[in-house]
């Protein structure tokens, strides 16, 4: 099965409440008219609840409702959903936003093992999660009514530690944002 170009991950876990976490995870393959065997769609699932941080959790309950999982886990499922149909690259908008720390945590170190497979992008206003999840970083800055601009991007660390723009060092050290 040839991946996708990417996929899209919102802040907000969006997945059916009425749909089985099992069909959630195969939905994306229904949208891109990509055909699969029930065996492959069965390893698929797995594979891909394995890559998303939630297998352990939910392998017993395949075909419980998806909207009776909690925040974390169901962003997670949606990871999971991302990952079905093989992206090149995996677009986070605030993956973090909403759950709970350890739920957090869990969804950082799914992202930093997928990272050997996927490239991501992760928008977030949290920058030690900046700092923790990612090798490159990039700072936008947009003024009342005007579009955004990078003001500087490279190195994660660089940009923490010495940044070469003061907006940017303001920014880092929570001057303003």
């Amino acid at each position: 099965m040839p991946g996708a170009a990417s996929a899209w991950f919102s802040r907000s876990p969006t997945r059916s409440r009425r749909c089985r976490s099992r069909e959630n995870v195969v939905a994306g393959l229904k949208l891109t008219g990509t055909k699969v065997s029930k065996s492959e769609k069965d390893a698929l699932i797995e594979h891909c609840l394995i890559r998303g941080g939630l297998w352990n959790e939910v392998k017993d309950r395949l075909d419980a409702p998806g909207g009776g999982l909690s925040g974390g886990q169901q962003q997670r499922l949606c990871i999971a959903r991302s990952l079905a149909i093989k992206p090149r690259v995996l677009l986070m908008d605030e993956p973090c936003s909403a759950p709970d720390p350890t739920s957090t945590r869990v969804i950082e170190e799914t992202m930093k093992e997928l990272a050997t497979e996927v490239t991501i992008v992760i928008v977030t206003h949290n920058m030690q999660q900046a700092a923790r999840v990612s090798d490159t970083c990039a700072f936008f800055l947009a003024a009342h009514g005007t579009p955004g601009v990078i003001v500087e991007h490279g190195d994660t660390r660089a940009m923490f530690s010495n940044p070469r723009d003061e907006r940017t060092h303001d920014y880092v050290n929570g001057r303003f944002g």
